[in-house]
């Protein structure tokens, strides 16, 4: 995961708009304080690329482990996607991860009550609170007026 996000931020920095003026060619034509200011633009373009992939990165591995996890942990009363299959259980699919999140956590510390959800949510840690969150903020709902 890391590997691959340092590569795309090597990518990104790499690309110099067309403009054909490298680190390489100013240090070449005497432009040293030109590439010294191109190579600390292009430093500081590197890392924020970087901390961009990782955290999209983290992001994505929260909502493949949060679906896992909600396939083993939710999907009977809240079905595979997040759309309900009993009537007394809400649908999670499309919620706000925030929302969600601090639902759980109530839950969990007994703040909001309810049988089953109290005991599922206290076998929950923060992670996997926020693996869930994403996972159902990033399914995708549609709503039709009638």
């Amino acid at each position: 995961m890391l590997a691959r996000s340092i590569a795309l931020a090597i990518l990104v920095c790499n690309w110099n708009g067309g403009t054909g003026l490298g680190a390489r060619t100013l240090h070449r034509t005497g432009a040293l304080s030109g590439a010294l200011f191109l190579y600390v633009y292009t430093m500081k373009k590197f890392f924020i690329a970087v901390l961009a992939c990782v955290a999209l990165n983290a992001y994505c591995d929260d909502v493949a482990q949060g679906r896992a996890k909600a396939d083993v942990a939710c999907a009977l009363c809240h079905g595979p996607a997040g759309i309900s299959t009993l009537p007394n259980a809400p649908n999670l699919a499309g919620q706000q991860a925030v929302y969600t999140s601090e639902q759980l956590k109530n839950y969990r510390s007994g703040k909001r009550q309810h049988e089953v959800m109290g005991l599922i949510a206290k076998a929950l840690t923060d992670r996997e609170i926020a693996q869930l969150s994403a996972w159902y903020s990033a399914v995708k709902v549609t709503a039709e007026a009638p």
